[in-house]
């Protein structure tokens, strides 16, 4: 067990954390833009979008009336308080900007505290000049320093639509961001593992959204005939640090004290984390690891990666269930909030296909959920990298079992898991929607292929390239950026066609077409046998 060998006293417990930051900094210097720049063209490519969408105030005005009165919508994005571009993309983009913000900060938090340490970097580093503290506060400044950097782009690219409400938002967007830094630096205090802190952290994500949304759909968004500048909102709203974001009412008559709110719990939770980094021993955690039986019950490389990912599958599984039965309970309230405007019609369509308004909804949300399981698919492959880059897979591998069968374990659970939560997905759309249950259940599957050759690729880039295997994060985060954004700015179908989503048939609705299928199929089964051939040939890493 190490322990610091540092006198107290706040300059030395902070000793070398500009260093720390630097290298944080340096470590992250491809994952930090790459999360920046997919959130602020999100938020930026916004309204020119709902432009060509609302052009015009009566058209503004018959969208807050629908809202008013559809809560599923309400639950999805969030009350609407103003009909300018600037309110409707605050109310379109800001809950997602957000949560997007508080997933890149938790992994920057997490992998510079709770990783260095499991990894045993963070022995070596305190072996130096190093305070105390030094490595979290290095890793909370690389968090601010990545929703500072998000703030400064979308005050200044939504500043044309008012210089207040694009600070109100880009400030709190930031302030969500650090909220779930500092959460996810008192986790990292309390776990022995890295992935567990990351898991523990997005699930407190995931139950903020689920009460912002369960107190939106509760209330009538506080809207008023001033287009929703009075009311208030439910309880559980205020429970939620996204709510609290949308309760900030970017353009729409701003209520500054909800950052000094935000602000606070930063603070708050930043002493926390700060009083539990300096009772602890390095290594250690306040609940450590429940020890494993005395004889060994995995008989197999498989089963271990079982053990080690079904944590995971089970949270996607229930997270994509749940996706479709709200996705499909919106379905015809999507329609009646369309109505007669052809802009909006055309992108759906453009998303979902040339079909009926329902069904070019169905599968574009379809479409959506398959980016997503990209995120998974990505994860879970990428478990081969952790497993080799902290030393675990070095003793596996000592004994009677290859590194085929080694790393085939987890590449059934992870092309097998897709299948499942994409599966469930459309199970919940049924549920949801019930209606057209075949043909969703059809649309759901329909994009495995994309999904596997993003999940193939990252098998190739971990076999040939390990130190280039996380690269495979910004594939699937340009791949989700494709399919989200390129639709909405009429992107043209070259660009579109980057992505392996932009090949596959738009079902339900449009028609069947498997020589797309089988052909990313069938690229997809050449990129993980290449993956596999170059692991069988490399050293690997120690």
């Amino acid at each position: 067990m190490t322990t610091f060998a540092v006198r107290p006293g706040s300059s030395r417990q902070l000793a070398g954390t500009g260093t720390l930051l630097r290298f944080a900094l340096r470590r992250d210097r491809l994952m930090i833009p790459v999360w920046i720049a997919v959130n602020a063209l999100m938020v930026l490519s916004m309204p020119g979008t709902l432009e060509g969408l609302y052009g015009t105030p009566a058209e503004r005005a018959d969208l807050l009336r629908q809202m008013e009165t559809n809560a599923s919508l309400r639950a999805m994005v969030g009350p609407v308080f103003g009909d300018s571009l600037g309110a409707l993309t605050a109310w379109r983009v800001g809950i997602y900007a957000g949560a997007l913000a508080a997933v890149m900060s938790l992994l920057i938090v997490v992998r510079h505290t709770r990783d260095e340490e499991e990894s045993g970097r963070q022995e070596l580093v305190a072996s130096g000049m190093v305070g105390r503290r030094a490595s979290l506060t290095a890793a909370l400044l690389a968090a601010a320093v990545a929703n500072g950097v998000l703030a400064l782009l979308v005050t200044a690219g939504l500043a044309g639509q008012g210089t207040t409400g694009a600070l109100a938002l880009g400030l709190g967007i930031a302030a969500v961001g650090m909220v779930f830094a500092t959460m996810a630096a008192i986790v990292a205090q309390l776990t022995e593992s890295a992935r567990l802190a990351r898991g523990l952290t997005a699930a407190v994500l995931g139950a903020a959204f689920v009460l912002r949304a369960a107190g939106d759909s509760a209330t009538d968004g506080g809207t008023s005939p001033a287009f929703g500048t009075g009311g208030g909102s439910s309880v559980l709203t205020w429970l939620s640090p996204l709510g609290w974001l949308e309760n900030l009412r970017p353009y729409a008559s701003e209520r500054w004290w909800v950052l000094a709110l935000l602000a606070g719990a930063v603070a708050l939770q930043g002493a926390v984390a700060y009083a539990l980094a300096g009772r602890r021993d390095l290594g250690m955690s306040f609940l450590p690891t429940r020890p494993g039986p005395a004889s060994g019950r995995l008989g197999s490389a498989g089963a271990l990666a079982w053990r080690l990912q079904r944590g995971g599958v089970l949270g996607w599984s229930i997270g994509f269930f749940l996706a479709g039965v709200v996705y499909g309970g919106m379905t015809d309230s999507a329609a009646d909030l369309v109505g007669d405007n052809e802009n909006a019609r055309r992108i759906f369509e453009r998303m979902g296909g040339q079909s009926g308004l329902t069904d070019a909804f169905l599968a574009s949300m379809v479409g959506m959920l398959g980016l997503i399981a990209a995120l998974y698919i990505v994860a879970s492959v990428l478990r081969l990298h952790g497993e080799e880059t902290s030393g675990r897979a070095e003793p596996v591998l000592a004994n009677a079992v290859g590194r085929v069968r080694w790393a085939a374990g987890h590449l059934v659970i992870a092309f097998g898991g897709a299948a499942l939560i994409m599966l469930l997905a459309g199970l919940g759309f049924a549920v949801g929607y019930g209606k057209e249950t075949g043909p969703i259940l059809v649309a759901c599957l329909v994009q495995l292929p994309a999904v596997w050759v993003i999940g193939g690729l990252a098998v190739l880039l971990h076999g040939v390239l390990p130190r280039a295997a996380l690269a495979a994060w910004g594939v699937a985060g340009a791949v989700l950026l494709i399919g989200w954004v390129g639709p909405a700015l009429d992107a043209p179908q070259a660009v579109l066609d980057v992505s392996p989503f932009g090949h596959l048939p738009k079902l339900p609705g449009g028609s069947m077409q498997w020589g797309p299928v089988l052909v990313l199929t069938g690229l997809a089964v050449l990129l993980v046998a290449g993956g596999l051939a170059g692991l069988r040939r490399r050293d690997m890493s120690t």
